[in-house]
């Protein structure tokens, strides 16, 4: 049988929020089988749990952001696309986030810190079958026209690949790989995309700032590109680190779902917005997707099987 995964220990992370700038701990511990990924902000009076799922999802402008039963009015959670994308390259379905603010921190700007902390607290196969999102019926998404035009699509397959296409009005930008593949079941996850860092542009920066946005991005924490270069010291860490970035961002959007997923993911320039009407698109009809575990691990994709760090 192909096993639920949690963590052995418990891990903690301390760091600042890329947005408020607020100082921000967290603690990882183990869950349940069928436990979900839950967020809890332990800073409110009385603690508020947040179970992570495409319907909790409250606001996707600039980070995935989760609320109980998605009111954008209620406590939330914002940034967690970085978490949920380390959860989905280690397998791990079932995690309780204590968290005393209201953003995930950004560490590095990728999704490799939190690769380190999940796999330092050890993964835990659990007595119950592995529950996946498999797509049955392709599902699209489109958004504006002409040079505006953006899309995100699922297809039946029998494994996870995600396929990004980027297009920035930007010479930086544009020298650099403007699309990439990932197959979930190469083992690469950690190696091919978890490093890919947040990027930004100073202009869009200093107005982002301006209205109390980004107020805790720095050079350590994000690519930072004016009209004609990157300004970070040691550059890039991929040839395509911002086309990687995007595939990272659409892993931790697509795991919202509450289940790994099996399909075949392609975007044109989405971003958070267009993957979670994506998802809800989905989920809107069952004809469209089924739950699904592996009772011999044999029929599973190929790579869907090894203990992480595999996929």
């Amino acid at each position: 049988m192909l096993k639920q995964r949690t963590l052995k220990s418990l891990t903690r992370a301390v760091g600042v929020g890329i947005h408020s700038g607020q100082k921000v701990e967290m603690t990882l511990r183990p869950a349940a089988p069928d436990t979900g990924i839950v967020f809890r902000r332990i800073d409110l009076n009385t603690p508020v749990d947040i179970p992570v799922r495409a319907s909790t999802v409250c606001d996707t402008r600039m980070a995935t952001t989760v609320s109980p039963g998605g009111d954008p009015g209620a406590p939330r959670v914002q940034t967690i696309e970085h978490l949920l994308s380390a959860c989905a390259g280690l397998g791990l379905d079932n995690l309780y986030v204590d968290i005393n603010a209201d953003e995930v921190p950004i560490l590095d700007g990728s999704a490799a810190s939190y690769v380190f902390l999940l796999q330092s607290a050890g993964i835990q196969l659990q007595d119950a079958p592995k529950r996946f999102l498999r797509v049955k019926k392709t599902v699209e998404v489109r958004q504006g026209e002409g040079k505006r035009l953006m899309w995100a699509r699922l297809e039946p397959f029998h494994g996870y690949t995600l396929s990004f296409q980027i297009e920035f009005d930007n010479p930086a930008v544009a020298a650099t790989g403007q699309q990439f593949t990932f197959d979930m079941g190469s083992g690469l996850y950690k190696k091919e995309i978890a490093r890919a860092r947040t990027f930004g542009m100073t202009k869009d920066i200093e107005l982002m700032r301006s209205r109390g946005l980004t107020l805790g991005g720095a050079m350590d924490n994000a690519i930072v590109v004016d009209d004609y270069r990157v300004l970070n010291a040691d550059g890039l860490r991929y040839d395509d680190e911002f086309v990687k970035h995007k595939i990272l961002d659409a892993i931790g959007d697509m795991h919202v779902a509450g289940h790994p997923m099996l399909g075949a993911y392609t975007s044109f320039k989405g971003g958070h917005a267009l993957n979670n009407q994506l998802l809800r698109a989905l989920l809107a009809d069952e004809a469209n997707y089924e739950i699904v575990s592996f009772e011999d691990e044999r029929e599973a994709p190929q790579g869907f099987a090894v203990l992480a760090p595999a996929w």
